[in-house]
């Protein structure tokens, strides 16, 4: 009796041990931007190693960035060189997924293991403060008087930014394939061609333009998605007349090869990271919506989303 007994106790703190073990966070992380210093993959990856850091969840994560054709040239180089490797993570998102679709890339995201969608963000529509368009409604009218005189900076061709711009065109009666779409590979080197007057208009994620906004560099004239923000003066799209609506996500990805617990090792550490009161704070600073989801629904969102997109930038003249 007293035999089973210890056999029993045993039993229970060999499987409490294991238990632990399969949920230990990782003493140390690499993850890679694949884009410019600046940009919403940038402000991803730091915001995580930030709160994990900060949280010490992780002690140590260092963030390297690798710019180039909408995050395909890091993507390439994460799944070559990170074979196997847990303590490496990649960020990306709905720029990403067009971006390969519209670059033809040989390296997508089955080459990765996705773990999370992370946070979603409207874009947003900004011109330089001295620009004579005021309003939304003014540069739709350029638009339709000469598509090709109104340019637009934005991120990688075929991103969210890109299909946002061809969907108002095609909403406002223009053919999309007549935009003038400036394509940068980072949200700073898109800032500096909107501030020295060197395209119309910009698009990107809110949290790239809030601090020239604020500071009266740039006119903010509305916003992608479908809801006003509760800290940007700003009308939606719809609220414009253009009945576009359209978010930006973005998600964490793990190397290829790692195991089933080393995926769930990250994928805990993860969680643990959305649910902290640093990870909110973020979320409110920077107006990201919470979009978590994780593990094999994300897996499936991807895929979908992947085939929509497909067929979006169809529509729009990116894709023949």
């Amino acid at each position: 009796m007293l035999h089973r007994i210890r056999d029993s106790v045993l039993g229970v703190l060999v499987a409490s041990t294991f238990a632990t073990m399969a949920a230990a966070a990782p003493s140390q992380l690499s993850i890679m931007a694949p884009a410019a210093p600046g940009g919403g993959y940038d402000q991803t990856a730091r915001s995580i190693q930030s709160v994990l850091q900060e949280s010490k969840t992780v002690p140590n994560v260092q963030v390297t960035n690798v710019p180039g054709a909408g995050g395909a040239v890091g993507l390439a180089q994460f799944a070559n060189n990170a074979k196997g490797d847990a303590t490496q993570l990649i960020v990306g998102g709905y720029v990403m997924v067009g971006a390969l679709i519209a670059n033809k890339s040989p390296v997508t995201l089955d080459n990765v293991t996705p773990l999370a969608r992370l946070t979603g963000e409207s874009d947003a529509i900004v011109v330089p403060v001295n620009s004579p368009l005021k309003t939304m409604e003014d540069l739709v009218k350029a638009l339709k008087a000469d598509p090709g005189k109104v340019s637009w900076a934005g991120g990688s061709a075929g991103g969210v930014d890109h299909i946002a711009v061809g969907l108002i065109a095609k909403k406002v009666g223009v053919d999309p394939t007549k935009i003038n779409y400036v394509p940068y590979s980072g949200g700073g080197e898109a800032l500096a061609a909107i501030l020295g007057g060197q395209v119309t208009a910009g698009i990107s994620g809110v949290s790239e333009f809030e601090g020239q906004v604020a500071a009266g560099k740039l006119r903010l004239l509305a916003i992608t998605g479908g809801k006003r923000l509760p800290n940007v003066n700003a009308p939606t799209l719809k609220e414009s007349g253009v009945d576009v609506e359209v978010e930006n996500w973005r998600m964490v990805a793990a190397a290829p090869g790692i195991t089933a617990a080393q995926k769930a090792d990250l994928l805990s550490t993860i969680e643990t990271m959305v649910k902290s009161e640093g990870w909110k704070k973020i979320l409110t600073s920077k107006n990201w919506a919470d979009s978590y989801l994780a593990g094999d629904a994300f897996a499936t969102y991807l895929k979908n989303q992947t085939a929509d997109t497909t067929q979006v930038l169809k529509d729009i003249g990116v894709l023949k």
